[in-house]
This record gives structure tokens, sequence and C-alpha cells, in this order.
């Protein structure tokens, strides 16, 4: 796919379905020209979130021991290359497994998967995976939750039940990352909580005094794109800033997680910076905190968090409700 084989007008029908919320009525995809189209374009913003999930696994030292893979609710399958190509792919799994309630998307899914992948073993999910007692290994699910009927979300779930692992993401809006949230809520006694989470207690986000907050992150875009006159139209045209990708994730292991290191803290959203100071919601073991960093105490992290691109995680050294200092996660 190119930018001048692109299905403009398909784009532009499937960003109506996405902002009307009709896309959640049934399968959308028209032909495998929709899907290419999508790939090229909104799958690469979306594989841009899956990038910053997975490098945030990768410093906190988590790999998944599962071989085999499901992408259930698959579309263009990109979320599934992400994350096979992070791990090694067909040097660490062995099966891919897809599904979508589009024929098309599984089509195209499998496709892109076995030409990224030509040594993997790459197959649309059998019935014992979908609907029987068949464990899964690794769950992947992207971008769902605003299209999820009852029926299908009780089919989901009884698929993460299964699961040994789940890697999920999703836009980063208040009513997604809330909803995320409480699912994370139902299987935190189930699964180790590998991400976002700083620690293994309740969600802070749910207490009353948080009602307005939400758990989200800004994932970084090439840099080269702003320089792209074709990226800078498809973002005129869609309505969308490219500079912007908010996401919202889990990644859950039922059989084992790292060590989390002690004083591990995390900033949601992005700080606030004022000339003497920067203010920030952060996460951690004491639950949710508005704090500020003076400059004078420590330029060099003001500076490092004026300028950070990805998820800010930290080991603050802290008194009261001030930071004093602290050591970026690498």
């Amino acid at each position: 796919m190119t930018w001048s084989q692109l299905d403009w007008n398909a784009l532009d029908r499937l960003r109506t379905g996405f902002l009307s919320g009709s896309a959640a009525a049934g399968p959308y995809w028209q032909s495998s020209s929709d899907l290419a189209s999508y790939d090229f374009t909104y799958g690469a913003r979306i594989g841009w979130k899956w990038d910053a999930v997975l490098d945030e696994l990768r410093v906190r030292s988590w790999r998944p021991s599962a071989r085999t893979v499901l992408d259930w609710g698959c579309g263009s399958g990109v979320a599934a290359r992400r994350v096979l190509a992070a791990f090694g792919g067909s040097d660490h799994f062995t099966q891919l497994h897809v599904w979508d309630h589009s024929p098309l998307a599984v089509d195209f899914a499998t496709a892109a998967a076995k030409a990224e992948f030509s040594q993997l073993n790459v197959a649309p999910a059998p019935s014992d995976i979908l609907h029987g007692l068949a464990p899964i290994g690794l769950l992947i699910i992207s971008h769902v939750l605003n299209e999820l009927n009852p029926s299908a979300r009780a089919q989901l779930d009884g698929l993460i039940a299964r699961a040994s692992a789940v890697l999920w993401v999703e836009p980063g809006t208040h009513e997604v990352s809330r909803r995320l949230g409480s699912i994370r809520e139902t299987l935190n006694s189930s699964f180790n909580v590998i991400a976002p989470c700083t620690h293994k207690g309740a969600c802070g986000m749910f207490l009353p005094e948080h009602n307005r907050d939400w758990c989200h992150f800004f994932a970084p875009p090439p840099s080269e794109i702003f320089a792209n006159p074709d990226w800078v139209k498809f973002g005129q045209r869609a309505g969308i800033d490219l500079r912007s990708l908010p996401y919202a994730f889990l990644a859950l292991d039922r059989i084992s997680a790292p060590p989390t290191p002690e004083q591990l803290s995390r900033i949601i959203g992005r700080p606030e910076h004022f000339k003497p100071y920067a203010r920030f919601l952060n996460c951690d073991a004491n639950g949710l905190n508005e704090l500020e960093l003076l400059k004078r105490s420590d330029p060099a992290l003001y500076k490092q968090l004026d300028r950070a691109k990805g998820p800010l995680i930290y080991r603050w050294n802290r008194e009261a409700d001030k930071v004093h200092g602290g050591e970026p996660l690498t």
C-alpha cells in the first residue's frame, strides 16, 4: 500500500462510523481495500500505541511465557504483528490465531501476518479456541470496548478466563479508560497486573475524589511524519491531531510477574508546566496524588518531564506532597 493507492472514500466512511458509534452495529469492512487503507493510516497510529506499551513492558523486564497467541477482534491485525515483532516472532511463538466478526478482516490479518512472519503458523481461530475449553496462551485485545455487545463481551470474558496472559490496548478517553479500569479490578485477584499499575492494590481512580480523572498515557508518533505532506493531509482530512496518541492499557499475566521496584511511581496523562514548577497526577502504592516538582529542586528532572515523549515512570524520593527528585525507570 502507498499513499497514492489509498481509498480516501473508505477512510472517510470508516471515520464517520467510528465517531457516530455505528461501528458497534456490526462488521464495517466492505473490501480488502478498506482494510489495507485503514492499516496504512489509522492502523499505523494504533501500532504506535502498541509500540509504547511494548517498550514499557521491556523496561519492566516482562515477556510472555506463552508460545501461542490469539488476536481477538483483530481488524487488520496490526496489534498482533507489533506483539510478534517485539518478542521475537517465530523465534518465540509457534502459533498465531486471529478472529474478527468480519471474515474480510480475518483474511486480511492472516495474510498480513504470514507475509511478515513466514515461519510462523498463522490461521483463523478454530472453534475449540473460541467456544471450547482449550487453554489460550497470550490473548491480544485492541480497540474493541466501544464495539462490544453483551454477547461479544461474554465471549471475551470467557477467553480471558482461559488465557495465561492478556495484553489489552484501548483509546485513552475518559469513558473507555475507566471501563478498562473496572475490568482490571475484576481481574486483579486472578492475574498479576504487570502494567500500567505501580502496585497490586485497588485502583485509586475509583475513589470519589477522582471521578474526573482517568488512567491514560500518550504514545510518541514517529517524528518524521510531521514533515510528510501525506500524513499532514491525512490528519487534516481525518480531523485528528497527529501529535496526540492517547491510550489506556492493561498487561496481565497469570503465571508470573517481574518484581516491582520499590517506590515505583508513574505520571498519569501529561504534566502541567509552570515557570517555577511542574504539577502532575502521580500513581503509586500511596494512591493517586497531585504532586509538584519545583524547578529549582531538580532542574534536570524538570526539564526531562517537559521533554519526555513517552510514558513517565519513576522511582521518586518525596516528602509529603512535594517531589524532591526522581530517577527514571530505564
